[in-house]
């Protein structure tokens, strides 16, 4: 029996209750084994913004995920220090681990730039890819993706690292043990 398992990858910057239920919800759906949270060492789509470290971001992941048995967390994309490009990830995966099948979830954002991905048709062919629908993004596409239904919840890490900055409530929107590490590290401007 092949091991399933989902991959959701982004830079948690910082790692979100969005980031959670849509986890949750996949894992619970898809019936999979366990839910890999993968944070990009540099996405090729973005540029950094905050003052965070890859450990800030690991250490936010860990908390945020601390209490759930099958999140784990994916360190490649950030040992191998270069540009993170999926396909490149996924081959090294299947590589590493070729008795398991890989499900790569995705933002509705994201399958609106799908065809601006790296090698997008070989990764195609890799893994099975999961789109959950975000306010504001298309969604719609040629390629081959199981969209999911989920409790649509629009927050993202920009708006909370702008809440933080302009000193205003983040409650509700990430873990507490998270925002005591934002507060405690001086994070996205907290005074």
């Amino acid at each position: 029996m092949k091991k399933k398992i989902g991959i959701l990858g982004g830079t948690f910057d910082p790692p979100h209750i969005g980031h959670l239920i849509i986890a949750d919800q996949i894992l619970n759906l898809y019936k999979l084994d366990e839910i890999r949270f993968m944070p990009n060492y540099l996405p090729p789509h973005k540029e950094k913004l905050s003052n965070t470290t890859i450990q800030d971001r690991l250490r936010m992941l860990e908390l945020s995920i601390k209490e759930h048995d099958r999140f784990k967390i994916e360190t490649i994309e950030l040992k191998r220090k270069e540009k993170s490009y999926t396909y490149n990830t996924m081959v090294l995966l299947k590589q590493l681990e070729p008795d398991h099948e890989f499900f790569f979830i995705i933002g509705g954002d994201m399958i609106d730039y799908l065809p601006k991905w790296y090698k997008i048709e070989e990764l195609m062919e890799l893994v099975q890819f999961i789109g959950v629908e975000r306010p504001m993004s298309k969604g719609e596409t040629t390629y081959p993706i199981q969209f999911i239904d989920i409790p649509s919840i629009y927050i993202s890490s920009s708006m909370i690292r702008e809440k933080i900055a302009n000193g205003q409530s983040v409650k509700y929107l990430l873990p507490e043990h998270v925002i005591s590490y934002i507060e405690e590290h001086k994070l996205y401007g907290t005074k």
